[in-house]
């Protein structure tokens, strides 16, 4: 039923961590496929790629242009970007079948809520981060992950081929097209 797509770059321990939660949607028979979209690491991303079982696909093309080349290699009707070190928190299969029931055809996405504690912040700028959520609604980053109908992500035209694809694709669905899964996903953590 899905497909997830994954860019990485030297992205061997962030990549373990994203995987690591997949298995429960694979086993679930949720997600059929795993691409892992790769530009060209040198550590052991392609090792983890693998012997997790994904389809490892190497190209030096900006971002945007690996993913919409993942996406077309495709073979469901569904797609759930995500970025190596995201990591989906229990309850994401049920949100993630929720969603899709019936939307095939829809011109809606959804992306994983933020932990609460990824968006606390401090004083003034809490407040006015509080009051922007309430005026505009919640900002959606590509730390978020992206499920979205294969139907509707051609319509869209896929992902710009730019570094820049996955914020332009958020920016060209615009919030409102956006749902909010009833499930969470952690960031992906800088490196140290």
């Amino acid at each position: 039923m899905i497909t997830v797509i994954i860019p990485t770059l030297e992205s061997e321990r962030s990549l373990v961590q994203t995987l690591a939660p997949l298995v429960s949607g694979a086993t679930a028979g949720l997600i059929t496929e795993v691409i892992v979209a790769d530009a060209g690491s040198c550590d052991a991303t392609a090792e983890v790629a693998d012997l997790a079982g994904c389809t490892y696909r190497v190209s030096d093309a900006p971002s945007g242009a690996r993913l919409k080349d993942a996406a077309a290699a495709a073979r469901t009707p569904w797609f759930l970007f995500l970025r190596p070190g995201t990591v989906p928190e229990p309850g994401w299969i049920e949100a993630a079948e929720a969603f899709m029931a019936g939307r095939e055809t829809s011109e809606c996405a959804a992306a994983f809520q933020r932990r609460p504690d990824e968006i606390e912040r401090p004083g003034l700028i809490a407040f006015f981060g509080t009051l922007k959520v309430a005026l505009v609604g919640t900002p959606i980053g590509p730390d978020q992950g992206l499920l979205i109908a294969r139907r509707f992500y051609d319509r869209l035209g896929g992902h710009p081929a730019s570094a820049e694809g996955e914020a332009a694709l958020l920016s060209r669905l615009g919030r409102r097209r956006i749902a909010l899964l009833a499930a969470a996903a952690r960031p992906p953590r800088p490196h140290t």
